[in-house]
């Protein structure tokens, strides 16, 4: 009999003392049986044998080059853009196409009068005064570069941000997906979504003369803060928003004759407005959902419904906010040539290209606007 607690019996079940269950050079029958019978044994009848063995984990077979070994790394298909900003200027100014390398009008700068007189009295003519304005267009470009490696290697995107409008302000805000097959493809989106991003920035903030953004001197157009400069500015200077600084700054362009239909201004700025729209209890009503993916908010003044967007390229350091009455007849984004992809010379084993347009910011009437700057 076998003592059941034997470490032979722990070890061989009741194979018999002697008996080959293993031999490479000489394999039987009987030696596939044994064998068998060793392993039913181990792993069947003496379960706690498998306990004795090194359990597998996760970290089995070491560091690897991207986690351990044994574990397989899975990347999910979804990219989301963290540096995504927001475009709601570039969504709601006009485009309008333009021949040549500037952007040329007319404008009345004053006009000699009507007049009353006697009858019969001579007539003479009076004077209207017409200037010519001329803004050059400036050249936008975002290059991409994908090498060979790269394109095989790199798996599809679903990018998230890549194609948006609006501020985000609002549960409906658009924030689109774009599934891109390949390397290639992830990178023009990225691309895309640059050169937007660089538009919205020059259309608030641009300067022919001394560059924002790191181009060259005299690249950029002026924006819509260099435009209107120092016109109907109401400096308010240690002072916080108030309905009262608002119509003011609206009558200033009324006064000029114009007619501010959208504004922009800084994020807390805008959450300023909020607070004195809901302390009037009216903030709800005020605000409206749009279909550049915004909420925003109506301002009745004296020319009008006013929407207010939020602008992420306008600075909300305290002392420094501000807040610009547009009137959208008198702006146009001009264009030369719009966002146009182009493929360069080949390079190495890579893939080379580049996305431009050509575009100015014109303003012909900046009396029609005015601001309000350094609001705390």
């Amino acid at each position: 009999m076998y003592d059941m607690n034997s470490s032979y019996f722990s070890s061989f079940g009741q194979l018999n003392d002697g008996s080959v269950y293993y031999n490479p050079q000489e394999e039987t029958e009987k030696n596939h049986a044994n064998l068998k019978a060793l392993k039913d044994h181990l792993f069947g009848v003496v379960p706690k044998y498998a306990a004795q063995l090194k359990a597998m984990s996760s970290t089995s077979g070491g560091v690897g080059t991207a986690g351990y070994a044994m574990s397989p790394v899975f990347v999910d298909p979804i990219l989301v853009d963290r540096t995504r900003k927001f475009t709601p200027v570039k969504n709601m100014l006009k485009r309008v196409t333009n021949q040549g390398r500037t952007a040329d009008f007319n404008v009345i700068t004053a006009k000699g009068g009507a007049f009353t007189a006697k009858e019969d009295d001579a007539l003479a003519e009076t004077n209207t005064t017409y200037d010519r304005v001329s803004v050059a267009i400036k050249y936008l470009y975002s290059v991409g570069r994908v090498t060979g490696q790269a394109m095989a290697a790199i798996p599809g995107y679903s990018l998230v941000g890549s194609s948006i409008s609006g501020t985000g302000i609002g549960g409906d805000a658009t924030i689109g997906t774009q599934f891109a097959q390949n390397a290639m493809q992830t990178e023009v989106f990225v691309k895309m979504r640059e050169l937007a991003e660089l538009e919205e920035k020059l259309l608030i903030n641009g300067n022919t003369t001394t560059s924002v953004y790191g181009g060259a001197d005299t690249t950029e157009f002026n924006g819509i803060v260099q435009t209107q400069s120092t016109t109907n500015e109401y400096d308010a200077s240690g002072l916080a928003l108030t309905e009262d600084i608002i119509n003011t700054t609206i009558q200033y362009a009324f006064d000029d004759s114009g007619r501010p239909d959208f504004a922009i201004c800084d994020s807390a700025t805008y959450r300023d407005l909020m607070g004195i729209l809901a302390d009037k209890k009216i903030l709800q009503s005020s605000m409206e959902v749009t279909s550049y993916g915004t909420v925003a908010i109506t301002w009745l003044g004296m020319t009008g419904a006013i929407k207010v967007y939020p602008s992420q390229f306008l600075t909300n350091t305290t002392t420094n906010k501000s807040m610009y009455f547009l009137d959208s007849n008198v702006w146009e984004i001009r264009a030369l040539q719009d966002a146009t992809y182009e493929e360069l010379a080949k390079t190495n084993d890579s893939k080379k290209f580049m996305i431009k347009e050509y575009i100015t910011l014109i303003c012909r009437a900046p009396t029609f606007n005015s601001w309000i700057d350094s609001l705390v």
